[in-house]
């Protein structure tokens, strides 16, 4: 019954906690992530925090400003302009601050210009409706065995096609840095395997992700704070300790009887004896 209960609550698509860390947080995580120079754990949690659907336009546009910075370090350019474009989409008359790294401030004025020549693509304007969601359906296994390679596959609804790529993040256990990787993306279904050897005891985590062209995140499935879960539990080895004492009684229970047949306590003639070791 606690195996069970355990199972469930592991394939739970994300525990309790994760799912009411509030935006602020997430950005506040990805922030020190990127003072710490863990720039693709940052830039996970950020984008966690870009599809948050109670985002401030204040949180929005440090999350871009936070990408473009960890993009920019990591020599990503078509992703570095993608972040600077959502930031100027939302304010296009953005500064970054006077103490940025003129690394920085290259980059986003080269990208500002860039933006402003192309007409201001993707400018937010308050009285249009929202784009049409994308959805991405997807069931998670709840348990398997250790070693077992795990495929996977999401649906997505895209009415107006704006995923253009689908990647699988994933890790095992409950620490550390999610994996990368790439899946097969076509026809609104993208599959992608985990492989064995990450799948051991206690646990594999795992989240999808939607990209644009821009490889900017616009849908997920689980995320880096609260990823999908599945169970993986240790194998038994209660057989092996009963086998083990079940021989012991026998070899000992064996020489006993020898003995006494040895010396006649269990009669001249005949010595029998029944010893049951497992019901």
């Amino acid at each position: 019954m606690i195996a069970a209960v355990c199972s469930a609550y592991l394939a739970t698509p994300s525990s309790a906690w994760a799912q009411q860390r509030s935006p602020q947080d997430l950005v506040q995580r990805g922030k020190s992530l990127f003072d710490d120079q863990q720039y693709e754990e940052s830039i996970q949690t950020l984008s966690a925090a870009l599809l948050r659907p109670n985002n401030t336009k204040q949180q929005r546009l440090e999350v871009y400003r936070l990408l473009a910075l960890n993009y920019i370090t990591l020599n990503r350019k078509d992703e570095s302009e993608s972040a600077v474009r959502g930031l100027l989409a939302l304010d296009p008359n953005y500064k970054l601050p006077a103490a940025e790294s003129p690394r920085f401030r290259d980059f986003f004025t080269a990208a500002q210009k860039k933006w402003e020549d192309d007409g201001r693509p993707g400018m937010v304007k308050e009285t249009e409706p929202p784009p049409a969601p994308v959805e991405m359906q997807h069931v998670s296994p709840s348990q398997v065995a250790p070693g077992t390679a795990i495929p996977l596959s999401v649906k997505l609804e895209d009415p107006l096609g704006r995923v253009y790529d689908v990647k699988l993040f994933y890790r095992q256990s409950s620490s550390g840095k999610f994996a990368e990787h790439e899946t097969q993306f076509g026809n609104g279904i993208a599959r992608a395997t985990i492989p064995g050897n990450i799948v051991q005891p206690p646990l594999v985590e795992y989240f999808f992700e939607g990209l644009d062209k821009g490889g900017l995140p616009v849908v997920a499935r689980g995320d880096a704070a609260a990823p999908l879960r599945v169970a993986v539990p240790a194998p038994s080895k209660g057989w092996l300790i009963g086998l083990g004492v079940g021989i012991g009684v026998a070899v000992v229970a064996g020489i006993v009887i020898g003995v006494l047949a040895g010396t006649g306590a269990l009669g001249a003639s005949k010595a029998t004896a029944s010893i049951s070791v497992f019901e």
